[in-house]
């Protein structure tokens, strides 16, 4: 699974990468300790126009679908099983149409030994970032105004697949990982095949494993109070 991770940086320069045409308002600071619920920046690919337009925007970590009364049923929707998503009333009609891209430096896994379970980082071995498949919803609140601009939600999910190589040393799942040049295919909203999306983009995640690294770092990345870049710094 992955359920903390690090952004390094504010997301601007995800604009060239991605080709974004749009960047939000007040997109999150860059953390080293993203918990759930927390927000960061994410790519998505908004169907309201022709073309597509691609968007950077802060969402919530937690997918909220747009039928659910509680907005706290994101908590337990931080991830999403690629291998189920199809099957769930929970990401199915995001699957369809709407996918999205989660950049990250790097995250964080916890290996457990013996009932201790020790923290590490896993990040791409330059200053390239890591892209993680997602999912995304809009969700109104039902208690504020029509005419507030803080009515709307956005959320999503981090998708995940079976750990393969290294990461299989560490925990038996992985984030789904996806390539920058595959970004306008699983992006694209218009897309009808997403059973033949899906299969390919799980499929192709092992090929991204062999350009990260991993270390062991501190246990104080375990308290979510905790947040500067000393948290990915080896332990001696």
């Amino acid at each position: 699974m992955c359920g903390r991770f690090v952004v390094g940086s504010s997301g601007s320069e995800l604009v060239g990468v991605l080709r974004v045409d749009v960047i939000g308002d007040d997109l999150p600071a860059p953390s080293y300790n993203v918990a759930p619920t927390d927000r960061v920046a994410i790519v998505l690919d908004s169907a309201k126009t022709e073309p597509p337009t691609r968007r950077l925007e802060a969402a919530r970590w937690g997918l909220v679908p747009s039928w659910s009364k509680d907005p706290g049923i994101g908590a337990k929707a931080i991830n999403a099983r690629a291998e189920e998503v199809e099957d769930k009333p929970m990401f199915r009609q995001a699957l369809i149409a709407r996918r999205a891209i989660v950049p990250a430096s790097g995250y964080y896994e916890w290996k457990t030994e013996d009932g201790v379970k020790t923290p590490y980082y896993i990040h791409p071995a330059g200053d390239e970032p890591l892209f993680f498949a997602g999912l995304y919803e809009w969700w109104k609140d039902p208690a504020k105004a029509p005419d507030d601009p803080t009515r709307w939600m956005l959320s999503f999910t981090v998708m995940t697949r079976g750990a393969v190589g290294q990461l299989g040393s560490i925990h038996d799942r992985m984030p789904l990982f996806i390539d920058a040049d595959y970004a306008d295919v699983w992006l694209d909203p218009t897309t009808e095949n997403v059973g033949d999306l899906l299969d390919a983009t799980i499929d192709a995640a092992p090929a991204l494993v062999d350009g990260l690294m991993m270390r062991q770092v501190g246990r104080e990345v375990g308290n979510v109070r905790n947040n500067g870049p000393e948290l990915i710094e080896p332990v001696s």
